[in-house]
């Protein structure tokens, strides 16, 4: 599987996906929606996958040997990792800036660990209806992207949100991270529940598929 998803970074993974991936130091920038840092970390998948189908990468890998569900895993495996990386990158910036002090975030919710629980949990959507969407076809990454946009920008607009209601203030303050370790470990939950579904989802669909 490390080989396929070599092949996968080599061949697949358009240049554009790899710096959406380090844009996790965004956090860093005193007023930004940080939210917008999760639309970067769909599109850096969807980018992918559209360069896959311009490159004719299922016929390539059609013809190596690989089962259909191994590509798949594949897929899957590369969308995690651009994902994750990119929220561990963040975090040495999320830390730098509390070094810094840097006031709040004006815009929205700051770099808070609800903030990383709201972002798995919006990238567990995201890629739970993405990915079987793409692979009903195996072509149409456009249509695909386009409804699962629709969880991911609800997702996003309700985390910005929570900074502007005097009741969910302590999500977008350090001074509250015990309160919000529950928030994180849901997102943790979510992603690590969702991602495996989605992955098989996507393997049965795929099977189907006449390349």
């Amino acid at each position: 599987m490390m080989t396929l998803l070599y092949k996968e970074l080599r061949l697949c993974a358009h240049p554009t996906s790899v710096v959406f991936a380090f844009l996790g130091c965004l956090v860093l920038v005193p007023a930004y929606p940080y939210s917008v840092i999760f639309l970067f970390g769909c599109l850096a998948p969807y980018i992918t996958f559209v360069n896959a189908r311009e490159t004719n990468d299922a016929w390539y890998t059609a013809v190596l040997p690989v089962t259909k569900r191994e590509s798949v895993r594949a897929k899957c495996l590369l969308t995690v990792s651009f994902q994750l990386f990119q929220l561990l990158f963040s975090v040495p910036f999320a830390l730098l800036r509390r070094a810094l002090v840097i006031p709040n975030n004006p815009v929205g919710i700051d770099a808070t660990l609800a903030w990383y629980g709201f972002g798995l949990m919006i990238y567990a959507f995201f890629d739970l209806i993405f990915l079987p969407a793409f692979y009903k076809s195996g072509y149409k990454a456009g249509r695909a992207f386009v409804i699962a946009s629709v969880p991911m920008l609800l997702g996003m607009i309700a985390a910005e949100s929570t900074a502007h209601i005097p009741a969910l203030a302590w999500l977008d303050s350090d001074a509250h991270w015990r309160r919000q370790l529950p928030v994180l470990a849901a997102g943790m939950a979510c992603y690590a529940a969702l991602l495996p579904l989605a992955c098989r989802i996507s393997e049965g669909r795929f099977e189907r598929v006449d390349l």
